[in-house]
């Protein structure tokens, strides 16, 4: 039996301009689940990707690991989905299995996970993302988006929402003191930090560099205190006040000044992705009992529990919805920082050809 062609929107070379590319996915095997892509995040992970800044980008890649579509064809051994249901996916679209990992429900740690573009499937043909027609994913995979929840509302909650909430889920409380917590970085995952922390109960200082996103974070995002890290005085009156810091700065910065903003036994939580080596004295967690730890996206539980979360909550992401002939411009506005929050494709609505 043929496989089937699809057409998505590839980078063919590290300059990373996106054009219209036809492909093939394989039919749906008895696990399968097959849906056409209605919408699609954009994340600062598909640029470094395209660009080969990572130094592991096989190309013609078609990124996209935000993905929302709706089922067109189940194998006949599915038993989580049928045709029409609304369903998502994120970063990765299988796994061994058998390690300590994925029988955790952590698979996004295992050794042989693959993702969801740039990767090697188990047919041996490399992976494809979201910037495509349509899709072809194991159901273990697979996510279900609830009834209540919009489709182009869900696609940032599958990767930059559930990187935030994967480690922050850790401080939900029931009558216990407030946690205080602190959210380094106000771009795409620092938004839906902002609100599913406050959505936990939890009082959120939002910590920048400068002043210019003080009005966003406060009346926008709901933020209860805003930071200055380049203050000085600001930064040594809230010295030892944070429980954790949700850190989603993917760039270099210094580490050592936020530490000093925990509580005895406080966290940084590192989900920014930093292109070079970040440095820190380690007396600076050693004399608090402070630690740092990082944290990749999230598991597929996670991801479902995330979606319910969102919606019993009544959030909305902040969003930008362009179709996939203004991918190549969005991705440049994206790293000017140019968008609140979070750009979402159209990808239904767009001519891929």
């Amino acid at each position: 039996m043929e496989e089937r062609r699809v057409v998505g929107w590839a980078a063919r070379d590290s300059t990373a301009i996106l054009f219209p590319y036809s492909f093939t996915i394989r039919n749906t095997g008895p696990e399968d689940v097959t849906f056409k892509v209605l919408y699609c995040g954009m994340d600062h992970t598909d640029l470094h990707q395209i660009r080969n800044e990572i130094h592991m980008t096989n190309y013609p890649l078609v990124p996209g690991h935000e993905v929302v579509g709706e089922v067109v064809e189940v194998g006949v051994s599915v038993n989580k989905f049928k045709v029409g249901d609304l369903v998502g996916v994120g970063g990765i679209i299988g796994s061994c299995g058998d390690c300590s990992s994925c029988k955790s429900s952590m698979e996004q740690y295992c050794k042989d996970r693959i993702m969801t573009y740039n990767g090697v499937d188990k047919d041996g043909k490399p992976t494809q993302g979201g910037f495509s027609s349509a899709m072809v994913v194991h159901q273990k995979y697979v996510v279900r988006i609830p009834g209540k929840l919009a489709p182009e509302q869900a696609a940032p909650l599958l990767c930059a929402g559930v990187t935030a909430y994967g480690p922050m889920k850790q401080f939900i409380q029931s009558g216990k003191a407030v946690v205080n917590a602190g959210i380094l970085g106000l771009g795409g995952v620092g938004h839906l930090g902002i609100m599913i922390a406050k959505a936990m109960g939890h009082h959120v200082t939002v910590i920048s560099s400068s002043d210019k996103k003080r009005v966003e974070a406060l009346e926008h995002l709901g933020a209860d205190a805003f930071l200055i890290s380049s203050n000085a005085e600001e930064m040594a009156r809230a010295a030892d006040s944070l429980d954790y810091i949700l850190d989603t700065v993917p760039a270099v910065h210094p580490l050592e000044s936020y530490i000093q903003l925990l509580k005895v036994n406080g966290k940084v939580l590192m989900v920014g992705v930093s292109p070079k080596p970040l440095q820190f004295d380690s007396d600076a967690l050693i004399l608090g009992k402070k630690s740092i730890t990082g944290s990749l996206m999230g598991s597929i539980e996670e991801t479902q529990e995330l979606l319910e979360f969102w919606v019993e909550k009544g959030l909305k992401s902040r969003i930008e919805i362009v179709k996939m002939d203004y991918a190549n411009e969005a991705f440049e506005r994206m790293e000017r920082n140019d968008v609140r929050y979070r750009f979402v494709i159209d990808v239904a609505g767009s001519n891929l050809n």
